[in-house]
């Protein structure tokens, strides 16, 4: 969740009469120091191996002028480390041909016309498919960026056309490099990844039971908590009232912390699940080693549903199991309540192996194509990054820049999801563009010692900006800067004084142009995703109630309930949002692999309560990951500089009603007290 989403107790200033508010863009926040991502240092010492290998031999060659081909497929070692490692072969293989893809498209227009102007409109029309590509697969860090910087470079590098070919061979050579150098830890830590993702969901739920407990112990009865709570709870009594099925509490108003804790806990548990159905488990070592971190998630999970006696030891508990999984010890040993086991007996069941994701929701190349589709909240800023990068390049033609790439790459890099974060980006990126000239300059003197110094120069410049970039974008472009000048340096000898200022305006006239862009294309279809988000918390809500209540009726089958209500609820979510194309990804899947899944279930013979179980999961699994995206949609909205009002009550009440239901799920499977178990 983006920082512009954290309330700030003031509501943005509405234009009298329209219904539309204006939201003032933030300045502090946008160059406040974060910590550091745990794995940051992953991406940063494998693109400097990477990068160090091929830059060293066309050193001993004399052929560093053939760096910049080199870069583009070492760099591609930058991207997939949060995944599994089966996930993360594939998916490399995919960046490291879309990167020679887009190399060879930028070389072959070089090599075919000289007109500036034309390359710019082809530079940009390349950026534009990158960021709704790398959006649209959720490819994470760092994203569009690298893709877009060594694409617009080429464009403007003085190529004939026989030698494309050999310019390519070095690429992939250099992303077959890349994909070894990822790959290569499998072989220390084969888990890793999904070890972390688990350990990242115990810390999140240690954090919202401390959260809680806090909480709880902050509203004293008779004071000023006691007060606001007392007419929050008028309020709240106003709005209608559903029958709350057994095993859902009754609604309960949260303090704003709480409600982040929670939104974060499940986004987390949403995240490890995600990472848990990318690995296989074709050993009995691996179904084993990935059943166990199952059991740690379905520990994590419960603490949505948590009652609170025991928050302080259980919270414990969990940051006690995270260490253990980053440290690389042997799994702990989690003792589970018979409905725990119940539900991993019943997945195993279903799949002969471990859980796998709830069916009626598209995979793969299909959920990328359906992300994609008309009516897309990817295609206004596929707009805004094609329409800002085009006119920053032509203004930067019009000011005296020969090659104005960098002003190409500085308008695609602010494009955010909104106009907030944008603006936030757009200040970054000029402040850190600022300092890192000055760096630049600074070391002008070192540079010229050899060619061996600006290597090792733009190795430091490679790992600092990996250090630092997580911390604040404005502090990872300080080295970035100087990184992007040296590659152009190894090809090619540029005055210092001119390339420096040329640098300069690119990144004025990107960052004024792209932001200006944004303004004026405002992103309107974001306010729609939300009606369509609510409409899909709305149904994985009424799903999640019919089957509690199929469970605690007497004399019914709650699996075959569930499923019916599973069914109709889904089919009626979809109707209702039929208006809007980004259903698709939905309806898109709904005949086909649902009912698949469904007929597979119904045809088994499982017992009773296995298959509730089974159905529970996917049911929380559901409701889950849709809180999330409703919460994704309304940063994304809310960010909006020019938007219409927000029905910030709907909201508000969809996602604490969702997040009930979730608990009531998730308290259906009460968490045993293990024994501690000591670690070796």
């Amino acid at each position: 969740m983006g920082k512009h989403a954290k309330p700030s107790g003031k509501s943005a200033p509405a234009v009298p009469g329209s219904g539309v508010r204006v939201r003032p863009l933030p300045i502090r926040s946008s160059v406040r120091l974060r910590r550091p991502v745990d794995i940051w240092h992953k991406p940063a010492l494998s693109a400097v191996a990477a990068l160090a290998i091929p830059d060293l031999t066309l050193f001993g060659m004399g052929r560093l002028d053939l760096v910049l081909y080199t870069s583009a497929g070492a760099m591609c070692a930058l991207y997939a480390h949060g995944l599994p490692y089966a996930a993360r072969a594939r998916t490399l293989l995919w960046v490291v041909f879309g990167m020679v893809a887009s190399l060879g498209i930028a070389l072959t227009a070089a090599s075919l016309t000289t007109s500036t102007a034309l390359l710019v409109v082809l530079a940009s029309l390349m950026a534009a498919v990158h960021k709704m590509v790398c959006d649209a697969t959720r490819i994470g860090p760092p994203g569009n960026i690298i893709l877009t910087f060594i694409t617009a470079s080429a464009f403007f590098v003085p190529q004939h056309l026989g030698e494309v070919p050999l310019h390519l061979a070095l690429a992939l050579g250099a992303g077959g490099l890349a994909w070894l150098v990822c790959m290569a830890p499998t072989l220390i830590r084969p888990h890793g990844p999904e070890r972390i993702a688990a350990a990242r969901a115990l810390e999140a739920a240690a954090g919202l039971l401390r959260t809680e407990a806090g909480s709880r112990g902050a509203e004293a009865p008779g004071g000023e908590a006691a007060g606001i709570e007392a007419a929050r709870v008028e309020l709240a009594g106003a709005a209608p009232v559903a029958v709350q099925p057994a095993g859902v509490e009754p609604a309960r108003v949260e303090s704003v912390g709480v409600a982040q804790a929670r939104h974060a806990t499940a986004a987390a548990v949403n995240a490890a699940w995600h990472t848990l159905f990318l690995v296989p488990a074709r050993t009995p070592a691996r179904a084993a080693a990935r059943a166990g971190l199952e059991r740690l998630l379905v520990r994590a999970e419960s603490a949505l549903g948590h009652d609170g006696r025991t928050a302080a030891g259980e919270a414990e508990r969990l940051g006690t199991w995270a260490r253990e999984l980053r440290s690389g010890r042997p799994l702990p040993q989690v003792v589970l309540s018979a409905e725990q086991a119940e539900e991993l007996m019943g997945v195993a069941e279903e799949a002969r192996g471990p859980r796998r994701p709830a069916p009626g929701r598209p995979h793969g190349v299909r959920a990328v194509l359906a992300r994609l589709a008309p009516g897309s909240p990817l295609l206004p800023i596929g707009a805004r990054v094609a329409a800002g990068c085009v006119l920053a390049g032509w203004v930067s033609m019009a000011v005296g820049v020969g090659h104005p790439y960098w002003a190409v790459v500085t308008a695609a890099s602010i494009f955010q999801a909104n106009t907030t974060l944008s603006w936030q980006r757009a200040l970054q990126r000029t402040l850190g563009n600022l300092l890192g000239l000055l760096l630049y300059t600074a070391l002008l003197p070192l540079m010229h010692v050899g060619e061996l110094a600006m290597i090792a120069l733009a190795l430091t410049f490679q790992l600092g900006a990996e250090a630092c970039i997580t911390r604040n974008y404005w502090l990872g472009s300080v080295c970035v800067t100087p990184m992007a000048l040296l590659l152009t340096e190894f090809g090619r000898r540029v005055p210092a004084g001119s390339l420096i200022a040329d640098r300069w305006i690119d990144t004025v006239v990107g960052a004024v142009v792209g932001l200006a862009c944004c303004v004026l294309v405002t992103n309107r279809r974001a306010a729609n995703r939300i009606e369509v988000a609510l409409g899909r918390v709305a149904a994985a809500e009424a799903v999640a109630l019919r089957l509690l209540a199929a469970r605690n009726a007497p004399g019914t089958d709650g699996a075959r309930e569930a499923r019916s209500a599973q069914e109709t609820e889904w089919a009626l979510g979809a109707g209702a949002t039929q208006e809007s194309e980004w259903a698709l990804e939905t309806r898109a899947t709904q005949e086909s692999t649902w009912a698949l899944e469904t007929r597979a279930t119904q045809e088994s013979a499982w017992p009773h309560v296995t298959a509730w179980a089974q159905e529970t999961g996917w049911a929380r699994g559901r409701l889950a990951g849709c809180l999330v995206e409703l919460r994704e949609a309304v940063d994304v909205a809310a960010g909006e500089w020019w938007q219409r009002a927000l029905p910030e009550e709907r909201i508000a009440r969809a996602e604490q009603q969702g997040h009930r239901a979730l608990a009531g799920l998730v308290r259906q499977l009460p968490a045993a007290v293990p024994t501690p178990v000591p670690v070796a």
